[in-house]
């Protein structure tokens, strides 16, 4: 099965459990609408190109890991675009959580998402205890504090914020995840490929203030300008959009030399090369060449 379908696939098994005779209905209904429609699903597409890389031995202990970090991510969306932090009106071209169905059923999404996101991966990779422990432990660190999305959001409340410090929380860490966890739900060793998620988690995030800066809402799905409107850290206003350019090139360069030693290098780096190009809207790709 295409790796856009298993992801798919798995997503829907995994919020199914939550709609289960019970749920009340408007978190089920939110908890849905959250994760559907996705974007590129770029982290969960890495964990799976990283899993078959390592040679994907178990193919549904790889898709519970991918859907486990998307659900983490669509979480951590549903929390960033609270009022109490961006207080977005937009993700992905429609209301977000809050506005579509209020704030308190909004942040119960986003800790229900969570949840989901862990029993997801018990579910599906039970037949691997070993592997499963190492996983809860490598996702659990993406998740909470100190290096984890948790940590990310609450550096936005600090005075002074080193901007690499904050972007790998924030960004990296969900990147970093994807390739342990590949390689975990693979049974190779985890920890060799974390640089690899680590850069290009980096790499993604300066493509996201590229994409602050530079482009229009229509374009991105959510509004421009709101590093700047809420004094939030970014890389494309700190070292203009010609150094944040070259950052991102740096940082892709990175990401492909970090690629360890397995049988499936090679496909992994093209697959890398095709997704770093989508990182940024087609307005800045020709700036980019």
């Amino acid at each position: 099965m295409e790796p856009g379908a298993r992801i798919e696939s798995a997503l829907d098994r995994a919020v199914a459990y939550s709609e289960a005779p019970g749920a009340p209905p408007l978190l089920a209904e939110a908890m849905r609408y959250a994760v559907f429609p996705g974007g590129h699903r770029i982290r969960p597409r890495l964990c799976l190109s990283v899993a078959r890389a390592c040679g994907d031995d178990d193919p549904l202990g790889a898709d519970s890991a991918a859907a486990a970090i998307e659900l983490l991510h669509c979480a951590s969306l549903v929390h960033d675009d609270l009022p109490c932090f961006d207080d977005a009106p937009t993700r992905r071209q429609k209301d977000t959580v809050h506005i579509a169905f209020g704030t308190p059923i909004a942040v119960l999404t986003g800790d229900a998402l969570i949840v989901l996101a862990f029993e997801t991966l018990a579910r599906g990779s039970w037949r691997h205890p070993r592997r499963l422990a190492r996983l809860v432990g490598l996702l659990g660190r993406a998740a909470g504090s100190p290096s984890g999305i948790a940590a990310g959001q609450a550096w936005e409340s600090e005075a002074h914020v080193d901007l690499s410090a904050y972007q790998q929380a924030k960004t990296g860490a969900l990147f970093a995840a994807a390739t342990v966890a590949g390689a975990a739900a693979a049974g190779a060793e985890p920890e060799p490929w974390r640089r690899l998620g680590e850069a290009l988690g980096e790499a993604y995030q300066v493509a996201d203030d590229l994409r602050d800066v530079a482009c229009r809402q229509e374009e991105i799905g959510k509004p421009a300008g709101r590093d700047a409107t809420l004094g939030r850290p970014n890389a494309a206003a700190l070292l203009g959009t010609g150094g944040a350019l070259d950052r991102l090139k740096r940082l892709t360069r990175e990401a492909i030399a970090a690629v360890p030693d397995c049988p499936g290098a090679k496909g992994l780096t093209a697959e890398i090369e095709a997704q770093a190009r989508l990182f940024l809207p087609a307005s800045l790709r020709a700036v980019s060449a």
